[in-house]
């Protein structure tokens, strides 16, 4: 069945040359007070334009393409497109149809994929918006390398903000000599001239680090891929987290919602041997952690499923027993509260009568009112100087509670 897309929220002008697109962030958020581009997104078009960098057959490589910045205007091009985000995948999908663009014109991959194995030969262009994450930023390097050649033009974009000397320096290190453009708006180009002869280090990811949590006497080795949250050590909220994971025969479906490297879920899985175990996040890196930190305990001897989603998208309703959840308080570079708002409300929905929706936060993020806003209840389980962990249960009792709509069409 086709589904109507409603009225564009926000539209693009790059400049005559391209045309205007329209897009919209994924997902739709009445009131979207955030672009689903940003200044660099359009220094980078402009440049391509200027210096005529655009040829018809060229190999146009994009890396961490957000909703489409990128790819719609230069579709096309046939551009392949690499990202970690299950969100941005759907955005771009979304964007293609709200700009009558013919979905094939954009290949989007996921981050794990090798991009010299997708574009069959070198890019001629690698453009790339930098990421939050500099570990993130040094697999992607790493992985891009095999499709480049001595010809291939490398242009990277972001907010001057984000962009460092430890930035340019990764970019030294496995690419070759690299420099930056004047800023404009806010925003700053990174040229990067790439060597063939440049002696490179292994791609350290996925790295790991030990649990000092036990399994039968014996630590627990964590497996991390480079866009995983708290990668080289146990945060000091999951930490309290984990030291107040409950255990009871009443959780026969436990989720771990936003999971990260699924250690969560995973010493929750060890505390209830008879519950059922769902991990979601929209990372795919993410995802792939928390598969092989399980199967690395379990092997075969125990499943879970494991969904690359938004959020609770994919689960029944009224079919959890328990979800845990380390909320994320910024969405980019961004702080809102709209992914926790979005959370909260499917767990409510995704929870069976009686069932138990656990948060972590930090303790100025007033998580509390919240879910007391919605369940109509929430205690206090632990906290310390920074975090919280707080328990909200739907309960018949509390149903007159007030229900929050979802901020999504």
């Amino acid at each position: 069945m086709n589904q109507t897309i409603p009225t564009p929220l926000n539209t693009l002008v790059i400049n005559s040359a391209t045309g205007d697109f329209t897009l919209n962030r994924y997902p739709r958020r009445k009131n979207e007070k955030l672009r689903a581009w940003d200044a660099s997104d359009e220094y980078i078009l402009q440049h391509l334009a200027e210096e005529n960098l655009l040829k018809d057959g060229l190999s146009l490589f994009i890396v961490n393409d957000g909703f489409g910045g990128l790819s719609i205007p230069l579709h096309q091009y046939q551009p392949v497109v690499t990202t970690d985000s299950f969100l941005a995948m759907q955005g771009i999908a979304e964007n293609l149809a709200i700009n009558d663009i013919d979905e094939t014109a954009v290949t989007v991959v996921d981050s794990l994929q090798a991009p010299v194995e997708v574009l069959k030969a070198a890019a001629d262009i690698v453009l790339i918006k930098i990421p939050k994450s500099l570990a993130m930023l040094e697999d992607q390097l790493h992985r891009i390398r095999p499709a480049c050649n001595a010809s291939t033009i490398i242009i990277a974009a972001g907010m001057t903000k984000n962009i460092h000397m430890s930035t340019m320096a990764l970019f030294e290190k496995i690419l070759g000599a690299t420099k930056t453009s004047l800023a404009r708006k806010k925003s700053r180009l990174i040229f990067c001239e790439f060597d063939e002869n440049l002696s490179v280090p292994e791609n350290p990811y996925p790295d790991k680090y030990i649990l000092d949590f036990k399994l039968d006497d014996e630590p627990i080795e964590i497996i991390n891929h480079a866009g995983v949250f708290s990668r080289e050590k146990l945060d000091i909220g999951t930490r309290l987290f984990l030291e107040n994971l409950p255990a009871a025969e009443q959780y026969k479906t436990i989720i771990d919602l936003g999971c990260g490297n699924g250690v969560v879920g995973l010493l929750a899985a060890i505390k209830n041997p008879d519950a059922d175990l769902i991990f979601t996040d929209q990372s795919y890196m993410a995802v792939e952690s928390a598969i092989s930190n399980f199967v690395a305990v379990f092997g075969e001897s125990r499943g879970a499923e494991f969904l690359q989603t938004d959020c609770l998208q994919g689960v029944e309703q009224e079919s959890a027993s328990l979800i845990l959840c380390n909320p994320p308080f910024h969405q980019d570079n961004a702080i809102n509260d709209d992914i926790a708002w979005q959370m909260f409300t499917e767990s409510k929905t995704a929870l069976e009568t009686n069932g138990e929706l656990w948060v972590i936060g930090n303790r100025h993020l007033g998580y509390h009112a919240k879910l007391k806003h919605l369940f109509g209840d929430c205690e206090v389980v632990a906290s310390n100087n920074k975090f919280t962990l707080l328990k909200a249960t739907k309960n018949p009792v509390n149903q007159a509670a007030r229900q929050v709509p979802t901020q999504t069409d």
